[in-house]
């Protein structure tokens, strides 16, 4: 019986871990985990007794704190985080200089929002209500906050 006990705590342990560790939130895994201890220390009371019982859950209660610690000290983490950072920046309109007026041509479907470029900038762009094909010419004719608005060139 006592296999039994300690193999229901062990697997419920585990999956509490799994559940802290890697799975976020609190799901089936941290249930289930807790429901599976929570049953080992019932059995341990109702198979061998109060005395048995109350050492079953004394262990429990003192190995699943000292686990906690444990994956709670900061070296635990420092060993599972990323060690890079990102060091790119965002390109803003102003540092690529489009201006209203600049003329350009769509590279992709704009429908009404897809892709144009201006000059060597690859940006992109709202046609408003028009549906514009690849290649089309257009112009920016606004440019709002970091939306830039087109329409197609006729000639």
């Amino acid at each position: 019986m006592w296999a039994v006990v300690v193999i229901l705590i062990l697997v419920g342990l585990a999956l509490l871990a799994l559940e802290i560790m890697v799975i976020p939130g609190v799901g089936i895994t941290g249930i289930l985990g807790f429901l599976l201890m929570a049953e080992g220390v019932w059995l341990a009371y109702s198979r061998e007794g109060t005395a048995a019982g109350n050492i079953t859950l004394i262990i429990t209660v003192l190995v699943s704190a000292s686990g906690m610690a444990v994956m709670l000290r900061s070296k635990t983490w420092k060993r599972a985080q990323l060690k890079t950072s990102v060091t790119g920046k965002v390109r803003t309109l102003d540092d690529m200089g489009l201006k209203v007026g600049m003329r350009g041509e769509t590279i992709s479907r704009c429908a009404p929002m897809g892709k144009a470029v201006f000059g060597n900038h690859h940006v992109e762009v709202d046609a408003g209500t028009d549906y514009l094909n690849t290649g089309t010419p257009v112009e920016i004719v606004r440019i709002f906050e970091n939306k830039i608005f087109i329409k197609q060139i006729t000639t």
